[in-house]
């Protein structure tokens, strides 16, 4: 308990926190006058699994129930109570050698090669069709919603986002449209349904494709809204348009020239990208040792800098930037209540440690984008200047207008 106690002394400024070890006694940190938020430890290994990796450490040992937070607080509470007391950055490990060897892990495990890029995509969206309804929206869209009304409702937030990035991508009717990373086929079918367009979605999640073919088979248009269980590297044909919606997150540092040159050589000379994903303001990054391990295996989450020069490396020129913050940490929070009030069918389809890995995953990716470095960032980019108007104001007066075609269908 002694190097553990020995960093919480250093990190709790705000507030209180009390820690009960496995022997019963209390550690006490931060404001004695504050009202405290409480924690267990359940055995006498748990406090030194924390304290030498307190990245992969904190994580496991709530997963193993080897940290318990006392009610009435949760593991939200305490992810967000910690990580709200310094700069936003992750609580480190204070070995420089395991340091550097999470930093060597982070960069070889973007080597997204084929194979491997499907395993790791098979490895996080394949989990079941019915887990991802228990806490997405109706239309699963697993990615930021637009929280227009911070207190609206998560499907209207997921609207709201679809027809921003809509908008933005200016299509016309009868023009072909990629999808990379088509997840389970939503933003497809949005497409198609208010500009009659062609639309072809490609992703490595085998049930994920064959979900989103049974929707486009249901809703009569699997003629012109197509999906395809396939690596965007190995698409031949052109578009008139490419929407990347949270899938760059999964591309690998290393392979942002080449993601960004297939997609060059993908898109007509008129034609328009949008790239929607995480990122980082500043900072690695490199994704920690924890969510490689149990979540996102391939994961990079870029800078602004680093899209920019692979993009201006790759003949495209940046039509518009925008930097999106704290919708996620809405979007997040939203999922983490609707993953915990189905606590019991997430146990039953799983067990319990499952659903505490889940919780923790959902908690600590709320609290990057509330105090920490994360942002979402959309780019436009073209391969000609004019292929766009000069002004934004067409972007938010047609994403009003989808958003008002969606409602009078839902009607």
């Amino acid at each position: 308990m002694w190097l553990l106690g020995k960093m919480l002394g250093r990190l709790i400024r705000k507030g209180q926190l009390i820690v009960t070890d496995h022997d019963g006694r209390e550690y006490r940190y931060g404001d004695p006058a504050s009202s405290p938020l409480r924690i267990r430890l359940t055995d006498s290994k748990a406090a030194w699994h924390i304290a030498r990796d307190p990245r992969i450490g904190t994580g496991e040992a709530y997963m193993d129930g080897r940290l318990v937070i006392e009610p009435p607080h949760d593991v939200r509470d305490f992810i967000l109570f910690v990580m709200s007391q310094g700069d936003g950055g992750a609580v480190r490990s204070t070995n420089p050698l395991r340091r550097l060897a999470d930093r060597i892990g982070s960069v070889l495990d973007q080597n997204n090669y084929r194979a491997r890029a499907r395993q790791n995509v098979e490895h996080h969206y394949d989990l079941n069709r019915r887990f991802y309804e228990l806490f997405l929206d109706a239309d699963r869209q697993y990615t930021m919603a637009l929280w227009r009304d911070p207190n609206g409702t998560l499907e209207q937030a997921q609207i709201e986002k679809k027809a921003l990035i809509a908008a933005k991508l200016r299509i016309e009717p009868g023009q072909r449209v990629l999808d990379i990373g088509s997840g389970w086929g939503g933003f497809a079918l949005f497409l198609h349904r208010h500009y009659g367009c062609e639309v072809l979605g490609v992703s490595l999640a085998p049930d994920q494709v064959q979900f989103a073919q049974e929707r486009a088979a249901a809703a009569g248009v699997a003629d012109k809204v197509k999906f395809q269980l396939i690596d965007y590297r190995d698409v031949t044909d052109t578009f008139d348009r490419i929407a990347s919606v949270g899938m760059f997150e999964h591309v690998g540092l290393r392979n942002y020239d080449e993601y960004f040159a297939k997609c060059f050589d993908l898109l007509k000379p008129n034609g328009v990208m949008l790239t929607h994903t995480i990122g980082r303001l500043k900072g690695n990054g490199g994704t920690d040792q924890w969510n490689r391990k149990y979540i996102f295996p391939g994961h990079y989450l870029p800078k602004i800098s680093q899209m920019a020069a692979a993009l201006e490396n790759t003949g495209w020129e940046i039509a518009d930037l925008e930097v999106m913050r704290y919708h996620y940490a809405h979007t997040l929070a939203e999922w983490y209540r609707r993953t915990t009030a189905n606590r019991a069918e997430i146990e039953a389809m799983f067990d319990a440690r499952f659903f505490r890995m889940w919780q923790f995953y959902l908690a600590g990716a709320e609290q990057g984008f509330r105090h920490g470095q994360l942002v979402n960032f959309q780019f436009l980019s073209t391969r000609r200047r004019d292929a766009l108007p000069m002004t934004r104001d067409w972007i938010e007066r047609e994403a009003a207008r989808l958003v008002a075609a969606e409602a009078k269908l839902s009607a």
